[in-house]
């Protein structure tokens, strides 16, 4: 994969009816991918290496994303999905590789701001289910 731009790395949430709308304002976006191990290690491993049961662990896809709220319907979408306790649909796309979409809920949402700058804010989520994988044309 060639060198992307980072801008446009895009977080999108469902506003409704299945259509996703950019997360307004976001500067700096991470999305990570893990996968917990089953270690099936015993007495009689080869040499007492460890040993682990391909395809048994857990999977979850997280992501997060800080900037500054450029407009009241973002703002008002995060903010009340999070003190709801909401799972949604959210769209991730990452330039160069695909569309990752699924539920995910917001875990964190965090408020920050200085006496000479502006309001920004920090938020991140957790995948809660099958999450779907489409190649970028």
């Amino acid at each position: 994969m060639a060198a992307q731009k980072g801008k446009d790395l895009l977080l999108k949430v469902d506003s409704g009816g299945g259509s996703f709308v950019t997360v307004a304002g976001l500067r700096s976006k991470r999305i990570a991918f893990n996968s917990e191990t089953v270690d099936i290690t015993d007495s009689d491993s080869a040499g007492r290496w460890r040993e682990l049961l391909a395809g048994a662990g857990v999977q979850r896809a997280a992501a997060s994303g800080s900037g500054i709220f450029k407009d009241a319907q973002s703002d008002e979408l995060i903010r009340s999905r999070f003190f709801a306790g909401e799972i949604s649909d959210w769209q991730l796309a990452v330039p160069g590789f695909g569309t990752i979409t699924g539920p995910f809920q917001i875990t964190s949402l965090e408020y920050t701001g200085s006496h000479d700058g502006e309001v920004t804010f920090e938020m991140a989520l957790e995948s809660a289910g099958a999450i779907a994988f489409a190649v970028t044309p």
